[in-house]
């Protein structure tokens, strides 16, 4: 695989400031309750009451509208942004946003010239089997022609017969001989044994797989990485600071690196380990603020590999991560689509992981009480143990056995 023109320094992941419900705070399920349950609680009144209710929604969508356009607006701002700073990879995806991301992506980038940036996307076959249509829309969503990275979205050992054995690769291989495709590949959560069999099957232009020093020292990630060096196939890296993780590190995780470079935030790091790394030829980061662009484009315009004391103190980070966490969950919320209780899973074992590093039990108890004060039905005690959620979950988490814990200690 030939190296674009530009190498990509930094990708922006999906919708940037929207990149996923949780981060952006746009109340789409606010906006559904109000819309649904402000008629059904005035059905069958009075017309003036209808009428109060209708003109007080009238108001709630004018300024849900304003709002939403600020979150656009503040979006295509970060793109303004990184585009006059280097930064020219932007990554979406046909589920990102209930499909609005690679919309938006597409307008935001119609005003640059076609080749001052590279779209990657990615066909997703739980949410749309059909590869030839998702492919379609996705290309009118963007408003492009041609896709330059396109990918198998979240492979994993169960889904493999699922995206390799009913035509999918073929016709995008098809797509990339006609100009409609410059790179193919997948995105990857499982196994270095499925990893492996994958490989085998086709001749993958590059690979995305979730890489960062937590991992590299306490999953999988490193064995993959080496799989992939062997190969030599060009790596992709998602997660750089697992979910969030690695940027907001409880104290003494952070104070470890403090004392090294009290002036470097903490997501340098984890972005400075994976450039220690050969082989590596993007690294994704979803930023939401402009300090965390700043940030970032300050990481990637430095000298980038670890000392050795420095590979020691996040050795050392991560030792003490596995240690307090108890859950490994990024916040990728593709557990929450077909949860039949519509449980916000993430918030759920955020407020465990709270529990688990907050020290004594006893004392920490609060952090699990305080999910006491939401609705019963979106408790932990009301999941029904389905496994919907760990069916979807990259990291493969037993959800509802957590669920289940939590519900017993509040």
């Amino acid at each position: 695989m030939k190296s674009p023109k530009k190498p990509a320094r930094l990708i922006l992941a999906g919708f940037l400031g929207l990149a996923s419900d949780s981060a952006s705070g746009i109340p789409k399920k606010i906006l559904i309750f109000f819309l649904g349950g402000g008629f059904r609680a005035c059905s069958g009144r009075n017309f003036i009451i209808i009428q109060s209710i209708l003109g007080m929604l009238q108001r709630f969508l004018q300024g849900f509208h304003f709002f939403f356009q600020t979150f656009h607006m503040a979006a295509e701002e970060l793109i303004d942004y990184c585009m006059a700073h280097g930064v020219n990879y932007y990554d979406t995806a046909y589920i990102y946003h209930g499909g609005q991301s690679e919309a938006f992506l597409g307008r935001a980038l119609k005003k640059y010239p076609r080749e001052s940036y590279f779209v990657a996307d990615k066909f997703n076959v739980q949410a749309e089997p059909d590869f030839e249509k998702q492919f379609e829309e996705q290309l009118s969503r963007l408003q492009l022609d041609s896709i330059d990275f396109y990918l198998l979205h979240g492979m994993t050992d169960k889904l493999v017969s699922d995206y390799l054995d009913h035509g999918a690769p073929e016709y995008f291989l098809k797509q990339k001989k006609a100009g409609k495709i410059r790179y193919f590949g997948f995105s990857f959560h499982g196994s270095p044994e499925a990893l492996r069999r994958i490989l085998s099957r086709y001749p993958w232009d590059f690979v995305q797989i979730q890489l960062n020093y937590y991992d590299w020292f306490h999953g999988t990630a490193r064995e993959q990485y080496e799989i992939l060096r062997e190969q030599n196939i060009p790596i992709m890296v998602m997660e750089p600071a697992h979910g969030g993780m690695l940027a907001d590190l409880p104290g003494k995780g952070r104070e470890t690196l403090l004392r090294l470079h009290p002036e470097a935030s903490q997501a340098s790091w984890a972005f400075r380990f994976l450039r220690t790394l050969p082989g590596i030829a993007v690294i994704l980061s979803g930023m939401s603020k402009l300090e965390q662009v700043k940030d970032n484009i300050q990481t990637f315009s430095e000298p980038a590999a670890l000392t050795e004391q420095e590979l020691g103190a996040v050795e050392e980070v991560s030792a003490l991560l596995h240690e307090m966490y108890a859950v490994p969950c990024t916040g990728c919320r593709y557990c929450c689509a077909d949860c039949p209780q519509e449980l916000d899973i993430p918030f759920l074992l955020a407020a465990y992981n709270e529990y688990r590093t907050g020290g004594e039990k006893d004392l920490s108890s609060w952090r699990l009480a305080r999910l006491a004060a939401l609705p019963e039905e979106k408790q932990p005690s009301a999941c029904i143990g389905c496994g919907q959620c760990t069916a979807h979950c990259p990291q493969g988490l037993d959800v509802p056995a957590y669920m289940k814990e939590m519900a017993e200690l509040m």
